[in-house]
């Protein structure tokens, strides 16, 4: 059996826990690597190894960690194909997910590599006589990361890319479902320059998770991940004294107005709905049909269903991949049984789905005549599940989406200006998308939802990522005025 191990001061280091956890082909069904879980101790020597590295890492000039970001993300392109079979391997990824995956993590690479302008203080001269004041931006130190297991090359870069770059070293804990991916990250950062001891893996459950949150030498946390956990990280983490950005979970709203063209809003359903499996936090979970739409877009997204194809990423036909877990697979379809039981209309059920024999699959399933309160409403069911809600007019609409307690993103499909425009000022979401079903920002904007879906006020990656990971220091300086100063300068004045 194939162990994984951590990556710490530059090496692969194995586990002396004794502790290990079974790592899966979701795709087969079969456990083909143990991950062995870090201990406190092990924890404690990844931070070592971070203190040490951070005194020479933060002395190193802006031109030369840029100069590493660049060479990492040559690296990555050129690997893409090999990290994109580690996605599929571990977490089940068919190749259009990995693709997209990476495609957005390396946009966070490109982000980083303009650091020296993201790093810009203010400077006032002259603010009274012979005074200047002007700001600055440093690193905090060591940062750390915990990420979830549904983008485990993606989300790193939305940390680990900018805390470096500003002059931090970084703990990353990933998911002990699919591990390897952070290693090979790790490799590459190594093969780009960058010194032994800036990034570090620790491999762990939640043993490492609460070290982390308690460590004395660790400035800040930033996670991803379910709300319930996202609250114990900022409640533990801020306890500590530590900075903590921790964004949740998610029921992401699609609302489809009458004028709506029936045909993009069904195809853009589908592939939020059931892309990566539903298991990422900005899938669409429900459609909200307005007015007399309902009947038409349940018939428009049923006809697409059968046509999606699930199957392993090693198919490069397949569209749709394995759940992560054959328990978590379990939970999912037990939404199903439930929805009908609470007087939802079962369109599309996954569970009778042609699948493969072996694996963690579930089919492709629709709902109707979902209604507020009903456990596939209200839950985050994190799986290829799309129930739709009808309404009758906007307003009904908009209300719905701000009662609920996620607010990570949603969408409008609609022809009418004026209504796209009332409903991105309306709605109480983070980030909203125009006839585009999954907005997520760009690396130049910063990724954050509200209400549940976040805790504290810090959003990540792009611009929220450079706050976070610096602290500003403001200096004020006095020196004699060069006008009337008689101080020998060595050269004659000239006025």
């Amino acid at each position: 059996m194939r162990t994984i191990d951590h990556w710490i001061n530059g090496s692969l280091v194995p586990s002396r826990s004794g502790q290990s956890s079974p790592v899966y082909n979701p795709a087969l069904g079969i456990q083909q690597a143990a991950v062995g879980l870090a201990s406190i101790d092990e924890v404690d020597i990844a931070v070592a190894a971070a203190k040490t590295a951070f005194r020479a890492w933060r002395a190193t000039s802006l031109s030369k960690r840029a100069e590493v970001m660049f060479r990492f993300r040559e690296l990555v392109v050129s690997r893409r194909d090999e990290i994109a079979e580690l996605l599929s391997l571990e977490h089940g990824k068919v190749p259009s997910d990995a693709a997209g995956e990476l495609a957005r993590g390396i946009e966070n690479i490109e982000f980083a590599c303009g650091i020296p302008a993201m790093l810009k203080g203010g400077y006032s001269e002259g603010v009274s006589s012979g005074v200047d004041v002007y700001s600055i931006k440093q690193p905090l130190g060591v940062v750390a990361g915990i990420t979830p297991f549904n983008f485990p090359a993606m989300v790193p870069m939305w940390m680990f890319t900018n805390a470096i770059a500003t002059g931090n070293t970084f703990v990353l804990k990933p998911s002990e479902k699919d591990p390897s991916v952070s290693l090979l990250l790790a490799e590459l950062l190594k093969m780009a320059g960058l010194p032994d001891g800036v990034f570090n893996v620790v491999q762990g459950d939640r043993v490492a998770v609460d070290r982390i949150l308690e460590h004395p030498d660790i400035a800040a946390v930033s996670f991803v991940g379910s709300t319930p956990i996202a609250q114990y990280i900022y409640a533990t983490g801020t306890a500590n004294g530590k900075r903590v950005q921790a964004l949740g979970g998610a029921k992401n709203h699609m609302v489809v107005l009458p004028d709506a063209d029936i045909n993009m809003a069904a195809d853009a359903a589908v592939s939020a709905a059931y892309g990566s499996a539903g298991e990422r936090c900005m899938a669409i979970s429900v459609v909200v049909a307005v007015g007399g739409v309902g009947d038409t877009l349940i018939d428009a997204i049923s006809e697409r269903l059968p046509k999606l194809k699930v199957g392993p990423g090693t198919d490069p036909s397949s569209e749709m991949g394995p759940l992560i877990t054959g328990e978590h697979r379990d939970k999912v379809a037990s939404y199903l049984e439930g929805a009908a039981g609470e007087g939802a209309t079962v369109v599309v059920d996954g569970r009778e789905a042609d699948l493969p024999e072996h694996g963690f699959f579930l089919g492709v399933s629709l709902l109707d005549n979902v209604a507020p309160g009903m456990s596939s409403y209200e839950d985050e069911i994190f799986g290829p599940v799309l129930s739709v809600v009808r309404v009758e007019t906007y307003d009904e609409a908009v209300d719905l989406i701000n009662r609920h307690q996620y607010g990570n993103g949603t969408a409008i499909f609609t022809r009418d200006g004026g209504a796209a425009h009332a409903f991105q000022y309306d709605i109480n979401v983070g980030m909203v998308g125009i006839n585009v079903p999954i907005p997520v920002p760009v690396a130049y904007y910063s990724f954050g939802g509200w209400k549940a879906s976040i805790f504290g006020d810090s959003n990540i990656y792009g611009p929220a990522g450079v706050e976070f990971y610096t602290r500003t220091k403001t200096v004020t300086s006095r020196w004699p005025d060069p006008a009337t100063s008689s101080v020998d300068l060595g050269f004659p004045r000239t006025r």
